[in-house]
């Protein structure tokens, strides 16, 4: 059975939220995080002159901007093989170090989960 039939519905969700994100912008990559509430914020690549932004930062920004107070869980759709060190750290920052954060490519196929 792979990885993608044994996901939880609700993280199954996220990952199609942040591949839509990604693909709706013609952007990097895609996030999406759901938090205490069971809320969704999702994002993209932010690439301004001025600002420069991974999409899972962003979608983390926009869950504290809008009160999460946890994460549950995130997910990133990337051509990177892994989530950096900064993301994760993002993630932590409001979930925790257990923050399952799903990797997967950009056709939706989760290549991994990895704590944050």
């Amino acid at each position: 059975m792979s990885e993608a039939a044994e996901l939880d519905p609700e993280d199954r969700k996220i990952v199609t939220l942040a591949r839509s994100a990604r693909a709706r912008n013609g952007v990097a990559e895609g996030a999406a995080v759901r938090d205490e509430t069971g809320r969704t914020y999702v994002a993209g690549t932010v690439a301004l002159d001025s600002l420069r932004l991974s999409a899972l930062r962003t979608a983390v920004a926009m869950a504290v901007a809008s009160g999460a107070k946890s994460l549950e869980a995130a997910a990133v759709v990337t051509e990177a093989e892994t989530a950096s060190d900064e993301d994760r750290a993002a993630v932590r920052d409001l979930g925790g170090a257990g923050t399952p954060v799903l990797l997967a490519g950009p056709d939706g196929t989760v290549r991994g989960t990895f704590p944050a």
